[in-house]
Order: structure tokens, then sequence, then C-alpha cells
């Protein structure tokens, strides 16, 4: 919540701040002859800011090499493939504030690497997120995340469709408040093939996060303040009853179970989707006729209610530099580089949330003067949802407990299990690993 209400003392700047010339003309040292490899996050919604490497290469004299550009759970199993293999003497890598714990030994200290007016020109709480045992692990990059609802407008301008939803269900059709109705609307929306009310991640960390969210909303939590799994309880099963209750009535794509991000997020640009729980990087590219099939039929809403609050798993991305690069020096110089007050604010342009307080003022400045309805409406979303935004637990054994629970989410929402059996059976494997943790 630190970093929540760090974002909500900067939306109430009004001034614009430009880039200032100095970081413009900013001296990203000389590092000629050096050749950085690096493993980065791929995506669409990331390449406008790889697109910018160039830059600092023409810069420095340096060459970067992107030598593995995945989604991050995939980077994520070659990162902990090469800290096995003992191979990690590639200098750069993606990270993640839910992702950062596990990587014992493997990142430097970046405040040994980078200036400290630097550190302090970021969000605090960012930076607080980023720091493990008292070490900088990773600059956070313009990637604060906390999902919104998206959704195709024309659903709701439809008087016919109006009538026969409120008909059928007996309120009024508008944008969705609460799970609930989300549920409700997106089987109501859905025609399959050809169209489906919403989709979900549904496997990897992606779902258990989703979930773990969900029975948050609804009053219950992942693990008790001993870290003992908690998560197979009444609020629980709610929160994955949501996600059968959908598969089942063909709401969702059938493929959804293989569904990760970049999925999602094809998905809902082809528009045949009418809702979309997403996160604030895709607005941009939702709204771009050249990327998106929706642009101009995209509506931008805060995430739903559950039962007690809304959901708001969050957390952010960011750039590391490895123990065992040669040229520390230069690793560091690309990573301020790729979180730079300009790489944020062509970052943020595209709907992502920046995590430095200057970027922050500028957006907001932008979006009061009026010049993009879209991207205010979407930035008022974004605001608004970060009033809720929780990290996931902050241990190293999280990801290894995703890894548990997923399939265990899935065999329930394909009818293998119940929603009961299912739950309690990812809780007592979880259970398991904390016990052999040492956490009790």
């Amino acid at each position: 919540m630190q970093k929540a209400k760090a974002i909500m003392g900067l939306m109430a700047c009004s001034a614009l701040v430009a880039a200032p010339e100095s970081a413009l003309a900013a001296d990203w040292g000389d590092h000629s002859g050096v050749t950085i490899e690096a493993k980065l996050i791929g995506g669409q919604q990331y390449e406008g800011l790889y697109g910018r490497i160039a830059e600092w290469e023409a810069a420095t004299g340096a060459t970067v090499k992107i030598i593995s550009k995945k989604s991050h759970f995939e980077i994520d199993k070659e990162i902990k493939s090469d800290m096995a293999a003992g191979t990690t003497n590639w200098c750069v890598g993606s990270n993640h504030s839910s992702f950062a714990p596990q990587y014992e030994g493997l990142y430097a200290d970046l405040n040994d690497l980078v200036p400290a007016d630097v550190v302090a020109e970021f969000v605090q709480g960012n930076i607080g997120a980023s720091t493990v045992g008292g070490e900088l692990l990773m600059l956070p990059r313009a990637q604060f995340d906390v999902s919104v609802l998206y959704y195709l407008k024309s659903n709701y301008e439809d008087a016919d469709k109006a009538a026969a939803f409120k008909t059928e269900y007996g309120y009024d059709l508008a944008v969705p408040e609460t799970w609930a109705q989300m549920k409700d609307q997106s089987i109501f929306f859905a025609d399959p093939p050809n169209f489906y009310g919403t989709q979900y991640a549904g496997k990897d960390e992606a779902i258990v996060g989703r979930f773990y969210e969900m029975v948050v909303a609804e009053g219950g939590n992942y693990l008790d303040e001993n870290k003992k799994p908690i998560f197979n309880s009444d609020a629980g099963q709610r929160a994955l009853q949501w996600f059968v209750d959908l598969y089942d009535a063909k709401a969702v794509p059938a493929g959804t179970t293989s569904y990760v991000w970049d999925d999602l997020g094809q998905g809902f640009a082809s528009g045949t989707v009418a809702l979309n729980l997403d996160w604030p990087g895709w607005a941009g590219f939702f709204n771009d006729p050249e990327s998106s099939k929706a642009a101009g039929n995209v509506g931008v809403a805060v995430q739903p209610m559950g039962s007690v609050t809304r959901t708001g798993w969050s957390g952010h991305h960011g750039f590391s530099v490895t123990n065992d690069c040669a040229n520390k020096e230069a690793a560091a110089s690309l990573v301020m580089f790729l979180t730079s007050e300009e790489s944020q604010l062509a970052e943020s342009a595209g709907g992502s949330l920046p995590t430095r307080s200057a970027v922050w003022e500028a957006n907001v400045a932008a979006a009061k003067a009026g010049d993009d309805p879209f991207r205010a409406e979407a930035l008022e979303a974004f605001a608004e949802g970060a009033k809720y935004a929780f990290a996931v637990p902050p241990i190293p054994e999280w990801g290894e407990s995703t890894n548990i629970v997923f399939p265990e989410l899935q065999a329930a929402i394909v009818g293998d299990k119940s929603v009961k059996e299912a739950l309690d059976d990812a809780a007592e494997a979880v259970d398991e690993l904390m016990r052999e943790s040492g956490y009790y």
C-alpha cells in the first residue's frame, strides 16, 4: 500500500514536467568495444523500449546482444537453469518484483553501481519492492502493474442487448462492478467460437496470481502469517468456481488453460473478446488501429470487486545486472538508460504505469490537458486501481508454489477434479514445501 499511496500523491500534481535537457543529453559513459549480453522479457508491448537500445549503443560505443527474448515465465526457467549450470556470465536480465527473491546470489547490488541521486528519482515504494535483503536488485522500468478492466464499448451501446440482458439477469447492463456481474455478462456476450465474453491466463504463475488476488478480494488469503497455505478456504472455493463456471459455459476460448499474457493481449486486440482484465501496458496497443481491431471501441474501468474488496495483484518489471558480468559498469549504464526518464516517458505513452516520480507528473498533466481522452480515461482507471495494489508473498518459494498450484487449478477448470479436491490437494503440497523450507 506504500506504493499506492506514493502514486496517489503524485496524481495530485498538475504541472507538466518536461524531460530536462541534461537528461536528454545524458552521458552514459564510454564503453567502446564492450558487448553486453542480455536476457529480456519478450512481447509486443516491450519492443518500443528495446528499439531505443540503438541510441545507447551509439552514445557509448558498446554493443548489446540480446541472447534470449521470451515470456517472463520462460525467462525465469532459463535463468534458473543457468544458475544451476553456473552459466550466468551474461550481463543484463529482465526481472520482476514477484520473481526477484528467488535469484539469490545472481544479481549485483545496484546501490554499488547506480548513483544515489538516480535511485532517488524513482517512486520509493517501487525501490523498496526492488530491494531484497537490503540489496537493490533491479531498477524499475515503466511497468508498474495492477490490472484494469478493458471492454468493448459497443456492447453497452446496444439497446437490444441491454433489454435482453435485463430480461435474463434482472438488472441493467452496465460495465461490471463485481466479479459476479463480469461472469454474468461474459456468459451473456459469448457466441463461441466466433466471440467470447472474456478470457484468462490459464497456466504458470499467471493463473495462480489471478486466483490469489481473487481469493483476497473474497476475504481470504494465499498464506497465513506463518506462511501456511490457507487458500483452500470458502473464499478460495468461490474464487476458483468463477474460472470453472466460465469455462463450463464456453464463455472463454477453449485454449484458455494454455494462455499467458501475450495470448490475452492478442485475443482482446482481435476484437473477439468482450471483457478483458489485463495490465496497463496493453492500453496503447489495444487502442492503436495498426495493432488492434478493437481500436476506437475500447473502454477502461477499474478492476471488479469481490465480496470484500477489489482485486489488486501488483508488481513491477525491472532490469538487473549479474554478479558474473565482466563489465558491470557498462551493464549498469544500459539499465539506467532503459529506466531513464526519457525511456519511461516513451514507454508510458503506450499505457504502462511509470515508476519515476517526474514521469507520473508529466502523464497526469497531459491527461488533464484533455488532448487524449482515451489516455485520460485509462489513467483514471489505473490510478483508482492502484489504491488496491498488493504484492505476492515476498518469499523465494512463491514461484515454486505456483508451479505446484497451477496444475491443480487447471484440473478443476477442465473438470478432472472438484474445486474443493483441487484446492485441498494444492494446499497439501504447498504445506509440504513450506515445511521443507523451514517456516514451521
